[in-house]
């Protein structure tokens, strides 16, 4: 098991932390190195911990990195539902609280599963993304809602 990050950024003006990685099977660094890159340009702070993470590594990060705004996990070669087996228990065991967001390739072959996205939001996925430029709208939504919660906490 992995507990460094592949790559940590920390500026000071990035309050909010997104967990990134690829689904366990699944070695595309590519996609997830310019998603990486992007978010840093949006001002996020990434711990990004690349390819073939299982279950438990986003779990490790998220409890290493209290307060995750979101983990976002990527998947090129359709295996997703497979790999995402072992969310359900570790949403139940309250490892992964935080929002998990889905996207990519979520079938395999050429014939896309159209009841893919509905199994893997059964699955405990909160958020299935189709297209990239979705990434970021949904994350300052979540973001907004996590300041709206923590104000009304302190009142």
């Amino acid at each position: 098991m992995r507990s460094d990050p592949a790559h940590t950024d920390s500026p000071e003006s990035a309050p909010e932390v997104i967990v990134l990685g690829v689904t366990a099977s699944d070695a595309h660094a590519v996609a997830n190195q310019l998603i990486a890159h992007q978010l840093r340009a949006h001002g996020y702070t990434v711990i990004n911990l690349g390819v073939c993470t299982p279950v438990e590594e986003f779990a490790l990060a998220v409890r290493e990195h209290p307060g995750v705004l979101a983990v976002v996990i990527g998947s090129l070669n359709g295996h997703a539902y497979e790999d995402l087996c072992d969310l359900p228990a570790a949403r139940a065991a309250g490892e992964l609280a935080c929002p998990v967001i889905l996207g990519g390739n979520l079938s395999v072959g050429s014939r896309k599963d159209p009841e893919a996205p509905a199994r893997l939001r059964r699955l405990g996925v909160d958020h299935v993304l189709t297209e990239l430029a979705d990434l970021d709208p949904l994350l300052r939504e979540l973001a907004r809602r996590a300041a709206r919660s923590r104000r009304l906490q302190t009142i």
